[in-house]
């Protein structure tokens, strides 16, 4: 089972000769993760697309507007609100690895061709 992906629309992740781009690492695998639970019977297509209108619809007309747009950030922010939602983790969870994450020094996930022993 695959993920019943819009190929038009707001919801339409951004594609390039009909192949999904990503700019930065952490966006395919937001996007690989939200597909696994998918896949996994962790939520139902439709809930996620609906948790992925809103954000839409809030980035649209709320105080968020001025942003640029970025779809996987709104992404991320679905998956994690029906998370939040279904008691799958919890906002402080979400919270405070988020926190732990951004606390990494940068090019933390990237090998630069050496093997490492930790």
């Amino acid at each position: 089972m695959s993920a019943p992906l819009d190929i038009e629309g707001p919801t339409a992740p951004p594609r390039a000769n009909g192949e999904l781009v990503f700019s930065e690492p952490w966006e395919s695998r937001a996007f690989g993760m939200a597909v696994s639970l998918y896949e996994a019977g962790g939520f139902t297509w439709p809930e996620f697309r609906t948790a992925l209108v809103t954000r839409i619809r809030a980035w649209k007309t709320g105080p968020t507007r001025d942003e640029p747009w970025h779809y996987y950030r709104l992404w991320l922010a679905a998956l994690e609100d029906l998370l939040v939602s279904q008691g799958t983790v919890s906002a402080d969870e979400v919270t405070a690895r988020t926190r732990d994450l951004a606390q990494r020094p940068p090019g933390h996930d990237h090998r630069d061709g050496h093997n490492h022993t930790h």
